[in-house]
């Protein structure tokens, strides 16, 4: 393993490299811009491809054509961006195309500031494009996991052959920190059958997101949701610190995530049992998790750099059995940890 002292937009692309992706089409935006910036430095000195397209709706047009190739692709931004490329989104997760998107969430709406925050969210794990798809998100807090999440991003892509978003905050896209990189060689992934190779053995193939039948659309899409259900089966990520006690749970993710681990410290030191939870994978969300720890805790608090979008989806899994209160902070403001022990301690 190798350590390297690396910010986590740049930590994106050298597990993307890691994991075998072969080029990326992107469009500079704050606080993502380094993402396009390590890609342009990195990618050609191994061979592989970088594009600056002439916008972001271009670059993510970009990723559906290679990827219909069978190709691993990429591209990044943040929120006015990702806003543009959700069409594009939407066709790949019609066509069934494996891609991986990364957002780094500015402060909102409109053009808002190059602040952090987590306004992104429903646009997003939402699905932001239009028709009846879903996309897997993962949601790193770390440098690390800037890397580690980007290579699993290419292999859930892959196995599921869907669209996978990788979701920050501007903070953790910034943050430099200790990175470990697995020691490996960079090779080309394996051939995709299914994929528009130009030779004879895929003269035939036909990837497309349009079917003009209604019958055959909705035939798709049952299967698209069948789908759907497997990856929510299967590929659920969270993680857990101090519940096994826990009175009050805290949920949260991204930088709010580190700063409520801290704030459960101090809960703890001040005699409250407070337990942490974060969705590692946005969706498919925990829900079953948090429904297990409703017979466990009192009440719920939901942390965001929003005005409460993810506590949306707790409030859905919790199913009114018990309280869930809400503390948001917008326009790229970060809640201290001492704020939130002082939201803890009065509830």
């Amino acid at each position: 393993m190798a350590k390297q002292l690396i910010k986590g937009n740049e930590a994106v692309i050298k597990g993307a490299a890691l994991a075998g992706c072969v080029a990326y089409f992107g469009y500079p935006i704050t606080p993502a811009s380094e993402i396009a910036e390590a890609a342009a430095k990195y990618f050609p000195l191994i061979g592989r491809t970088f594009i600056q397209a002439e916008s972001e709706i271009a670059a993510m047009n970009m990723v559906y054509g290679a990827a219909s190739a069978g190709v691993r692709c990429m591209t990044a931004s943040s929120g006015p961006g990702i806003s543009l490329k959700q069409e594009a989104v939407s066709y790949c997760a019609g066509a069934e195309l494996p891609c991986v998107v990364v957002d780094i969430m500015r402060g909102g709406p409109g053009l808002g500031n190059i602040g952090p925050e987590q306004g992104d969210y429903n646009q997003v794990v939402k699905g932001g494009g239009h028709g009846n798809y879903k996309a897997i998100v993962l949601a790193p807090n770390s440098a690390q996991e800037m890397c580690d999440l980007t290579m699993k991003a290419f292999e859930l892509a892959d196995k599921y052959r869907t669209p996978v978003y990788v979701m920050t905050d501007g903070v953790i896209g910034q943050m430099m920190e200790q990175v470990e990189f697995p020691t490996r060689e960079i090779s080309d992934p394996p051939r995709q059958d299914w994929g528009i190779h130009g030779d004879q053995a895929t003269r035939n193939h036909l990837i497309t997101s349009i079917f003009m039948n209604n019958e055959l659309l909705e035939e798709h899409n049952h299967h698209l949701q069948k789908k759907y259900r497997q990856i929510e089966d299967n590929e659920v990520i969270v993680d857990e610190y101090m519940t096994e006690d826990a009175e009050l749970l805290v949920v949260g993710y991204g930088i709010v995530s580190r700063i409520l681990r801290s704030t459960v410290d101090a809960a703890r030191e001040a005699g409250i049992r407070v337990g942490l939870l974060r969705p590692v994978t946005a969706w498919p969300f925990p829900s079953r998790r948090i429904q297990e720890l409703c017979g466990q805790v009192r009440k719920i608090l939901v942390a965001e750099m929003s005005n409460g979008q993810m506590v949306q989806d707790v409030r859905l899994a919790v199913e009114g059995r018990l309280p869930v209160e809400f503390y948001g902070r917008m326009g790229g403001m970060v809640p201290p940890a001492g704020e939130l022990l002082e939201v803890v301690k009065k509830l």
